[in-house]
């Protein structure tokens, strides 16, 4: 009967959902600036008049929003994701990840009306996940204090290592990351008239950017280092006194991760004492966590999609590592979470962050596909909210997953 009332409640819902995916999809919004998205889900939420609590401006973030329903018993929180892409704009599919957490959100409040089981259900406006660490601040401010699973989905295209028949990846890991700059000082002079009295911060630039080359071979495979040069100086005829690179550092682990952040920073630090220039080495974004995934939670959602005809790769022994980092990797440090990856329809060799990623998440049938998805996470947040045994496994299998970090 749950399970017949979540599809019931989906399918109600979306072609609803589909006109606020198009209008977030049509208005992107850059990191902390998603303000007509949040206004836009807030009023959907509001004028469905169906006893929810909605709080825009949730803790004290002005562009997350909490929305909440029922009392007693365990309490599961959907994260709803909106944020854009500089140029390309919903490049990433956030549109379908926000009506996607709204309509598991919504099909779990229908089942806890009808049940009258007790239990809560959140749904959470997470900003700023394209490098702002929305759900970092989200943590530290108390929005997964009370939570006992977080829940979330986020589109991809087709992965050429899995399986063609698969639907996604239910059980799976990415990189945990960090970002940060190197400002190098150094001192000017003319570059014709007295080229020796100057100390050439673009070399310390360059120099940083070739040892930085040369560390590539001592890495691990799941490592990963990006770096762009952002200030080279100005004019040929000036010895540059400023010069900085960008850098984004990812590996398997946060562990993993700080013990690379710090071979790269050495190497900034090295170039810098050789051109006789200084460093200062400053934090672009918070760090990411690697995401720990949840086993009950994984193969219950693997299940249920099963029997909607949708297989999704959930190799509880091999977990597939994906490349790409998300905050709420540090949500599952904290509390179980699930982060599944459906595949939407794409042309052939296409990536996340480009236009013809873009233009898919805007198709009927990325959507589609996305509300078949939302049936999955409602039925597994729904599963820890009513079964006493599913949600003491599930605390098991976090603590176990422990171990492995």
């Amino acid at each position: 009967m749950t399970e017949d009332t979540v599809s019931r409640s989906i399918d109600q819902a979306s072609p609803g959902l589909r006109d606020l995916s198009i209008t977030i999809h049509e208005t992107p919004e850059l990191t902390y600036a998603e303000y007509k998205a949040h206004s836009e889900i807030c009023n959907f939420l509001t004028t469905l008049n169906i006893g929810l609590t909605v709080t825009p401006k949730a803790y004290g973030l002005d562009t997350s929003f909490l929305a909440e329903y029922g009392q007693g018993g365990r309490l599961v929180t959907f994260c709803a994701e909106y944020d854009a892409l500089p140029e390309i704009g919903h490049g990433c599919g956030h549109n379908l990840i926000a009506v996607t957490a709204i309509a598991a959100f919504l099909a779990a409040v229908a089942a806890l009306k009808e049940s009258n089981y007790p239990g809560r259900v959140r749904l959470l406006g997470c900003p700023a996940e394209e490098g702002g660490g929305g759900k970092v601040k989200l943590i530290n401010a108390g929005a997964f204090t009370e939570t006992d699973a977080a829940l979330m989905s986020h589109p991809l295209s087709h992965l050429p290592h899995i399986s063609a028949r698969s639907a996604g990846v239910a059980y799976g890991t990415c990189l945990a990351a960090v970002g940060f700059s190197a400002k190098f000082h150094g001192k000017p002079t003319h570059a014709g008239q007295t080229p020796w009295l100057g100390l050439n911060a673009l070399d310390a630039t360059a120099l940083t950017y070739s040892a930085v080359g040369l560390l590539r071979q001592h890495i691990k495979l799941t490592d990963r280092i990006n770096i762009i040069v952002s200030d080279g100086g100005t004019t040929t005829n000036i010895i540059p006194d400023k010069g900085a690179i960008k850098c984004t550092v990812r590996s398997a682990t946060l562990s993993d991760m700080e013990s690379l952040r710090t071979k790269v920073e050495n190497c900034c630090r090295g170039a810098a004492l050789a051109t006789g220039c200084t460093v200062d080495i400053v934090p672009d974004m918070d760090a990411y966590a690697d995401m720990r995934p949840n086993e009950s939670l994984g193969s219950e959602f693997t299940r249920y999609m099963g029997t909607l005809g949708r297989e999704y790769y959930c190799d509880l022994q091999l977990r597939d590592v994906g490349t790409f980092s998300t905050d709420m990797g540090n949500v599952s440090y904290e509390i179980p979470s699930f982060h599944g990856l459906h595949f939407i329809p794409t042309p052939s060799g296409t990536g996340m962050h480009t236009e013809e990623f873009r233009d898919a998440a805007k198709t009927d049938e990325s959507h589609d596909i996305s509300m078949g998805v939302a049936k999955g996470l409602a039925v597994a947040g729904l599963r820890v909210l009513l079964d006493d045994e599913f949600a003491a496994q599930m605390k098991v299998d976090f603590e176990q997953d422990k171990k492995l970090r």
